[in-house]
């Protein structure tokens, strides 16, 4: 592989700019340069390694980050761009499966990630080149730390791309790296070095440890239909794991409670961006959201993210409680009643059927408590219902008595937020768990599993001011056992939709269950149904071809096909 902008950063231009010169005139620092001798100490290994945490954040663009709210949540399903058509219209094309290898977007996510592998592969070369100024037990930590960043950055480019190339701390930044190797044995033993080597304990709350290595090592298992091995690392996590404070890892008491930073780093977070808020700079806030807010509402700008008609009519419940596992919460009678296209003035009443509690604490919709700024008004929030629907993004969206704390006031808005983003919680553990026990045909196993993100879902309603019910709020435990597979299996799966909504997990986990064809057509279908200036006319999702996106042009065009080949069908 040629040198490349993708592959060539900052980090080792200017901190790894190193000058052999034995004259002592010429060994005056250079402005904005380090020596060697002040990276091969604790504070420099430590000074490389933050700079590919720092990458978890996004620093490319609005879609950049470890969220993956576009490239999981939109693209498969949970929601819409939202906004206009016109606003952002570069990723028209990605959200309705119709991308071209040139979108800009698609090279800019494809880029962000190799930064994050290039300053984790400049840490270990540090590492590597540091004396015994640094004990080995600190190398071992870096080291650790920094093979697992590589092996998360390595995972997202594979539920995107599938395969790319492959480079490591020893490649010399000239021979060619071709896409033709299985990037998950590489994963693989990135997550088990860091599970082998890492603390349970971290010197800081955002830092991964042990346990989030075997979570993580797990879902790595889980993707490439290793069950057993997936079960071996989650029951390790879930009986034996704690976060990187020592807290042992539990779910959230309260659902809403999740996307408040007083609970940061709390019990539920197994792995997760650090963001922070009014320190002087908007880069340490964090970006993944920052188009998501109402248009007119919290945040000013900008309607992004719109959850779908699918979306929320799946938090449909029946007569016991249960969840719809056969697709008809769409149909008449069982959707939910919206109030698409009428003005906010209009007369409305919020749906009264049975509905999951988990839907009001993961969009906004009219009549219903928008955290603290009152009902949610409807079309005065929406910037253009006939493209994106009622509906507002409700996660990852500061409380109006947080204003000013959980958000940076230092740029054009106050989208900008303290509001971290949770790569692993421990309730996608348990539901990840059920799954591995399912296809193990251990159903009640995953049943119990389910029943516990339930039963906390179950103790989340919204309430209203005066203390009534917001509506008619009815989730309730699977208490017969399990015994048919399949639908064991439907019932982990739209456990994942509902409980994880909005998180960037859907696209990538239809992908590997083998049913983004049918699943996205039929969402395609419905949404021509519903929107009246849908995006998705004439879109149809093409089974071997959009599981994947495409590798960029760009970085064909530079290496050439012979190095890199394109994925199927682009």
């Amino acid at each position: 592989m040629k040198v490349t902008k993708i592959l060539i950063i900052s980090l080792l231009a200017v901190v790894l700019s190193i000058t052999a010169c034995n004259d002592e005139f010429l060994e005056v620092l250079p402005t904005g340069q380090l020596a060697e001798a002040q990276l091969q100490s604790r504070a420099g290994l430590d000074g490389a390694l933050i700079g590919s945490y720092s990458i978890l954040l996004g620093r490319g663009g609005f879609y950049d980050d470890a969220s993956s709210w576009f490239w999981g949540s939109v693209r498969g399903g949970d929601a819409y761009k939202g906004s206009d058509a016109g606003d952002q219209s570069i990723v028209n094309e990605v959200y309705t499966y119709q991308p071209q290898s040139t979108n800009g977007e698609i090279f800019s996510i494809y880029a962000n990630q190799y930064e994050g592998i290039a300053r984790a592969n400049a840490t270990l070369k540090l590492v590597s080149e540091t004396g015994e100024q640094v004990s080995v037990a600190e190398k071992t930590r870096v080291t650790a730390e920094a093979r697992f960043l590589r092996a998360h950055y390595y995972h997202h480019l594979k539920k995107m791309f599938n395969n790319t190339p492959y480079v490591d701390e020893t490649w010399n930044g000239i021979d060619p790296v071709p896409n033709n190797q299985d990037l998950y044995p590489f994963i693989e033993a990135d997550l088990q070095f860091a599970f082998d080597n890492l603390p349970e304990q971290q010197i800081n709350v955002g830092r991964a440890n042990k346990w989030a290595a075997a979570a993580y090592l797990g879902k790595v298992y889980l993707y490439q239909g290793k069950y057993q091995q997936a079960k071996s690392m989650f029951d390790q996590a879930i009986n034996n794991g704690v976060n990187a404070a020592g807290v042992k890892y539990e779910l959230q008491p309260n659902y809403a409670d999740l996307w408040r930073t007083s609970n940061d780093n709390g019990p539920e977070t197994v792995f997760a961006s650090q963001a922070a808020a009014n320190t002087g700079s908007i880069n340490n806030a964090n970006p993944a959201h920052v188009l998501n807010f109402m248009q007119g509402g919290p945040g000013g700008c900008c309607g992004f993210n719109q959850p779908s008609f699918d979306l929320v009519n799946s938090f449909r419940t029946d007569a016991s409680g249960l969840p719809i596992l056969d697709n008809s919460y769409n149909d008449p009678g069982k959707a939910l009643a919206d109030d698409n296209l009428l003005a906010s003035e209009a007369a409305f009443v919020p749906d009264q059927g049975n509905i999951d509690p988990r839907l009001d604490h993961s969009v906004g919709r009219r009549g219903i408590p928008y955290l603290d700024w009152g009902n949610h008004p409807g079309r005065v929030w929406i910037r253009d219902y006939t493209n994106g629907g009622p509906y507002s993004p409700k996660k990852f969206v500061y409380a109006q008595n947080q204003a000013g704390s959980e958000t940076d006031g230092s740029s054009w808005t106050p989208g900008y937020t303290s509001i971290n983003y949770k790569i692993i919680r421990f309730a996608d553990v348990l539901l990840m768990a059920a799954e591995a026990e399912v296809e193990l045909g251990n159903l009640e196993a995953a049943r119990a599993y389910v029943n516990r993100v339930r039963e906390r879902a179950a103790n989340s309603a919204l309430l209203k001011e005066d203390g009534n019910p917001a509506a008619n709020y009815v989730v309730n435990l699977y208490s017969s056992p399990w015994s048919d597979a399949n639908t064991a299996r439907a019932a982990v799966r739209m456990e994942r939709k509902i409980e994880l909504s909005g998180e960037g997990h859907r696209m990538f986990d239809l992908v590997r269950w083998g049913i983004a064809a049918p699943e996205l057509n039929r969402y395609i279908e419905h949404n021509n149904s519903k929107l009246v200036a849908s995006p998705f006319s004439g879109a149809s999702f093409q089974s071997g071809v959009d599981e994947f996106l495409p590798i960029p042009q760009q970085e064909i065009d530079l290496q050439g096909p012979n190095v890199l080949s394109q994925n199927p069908g682009y």
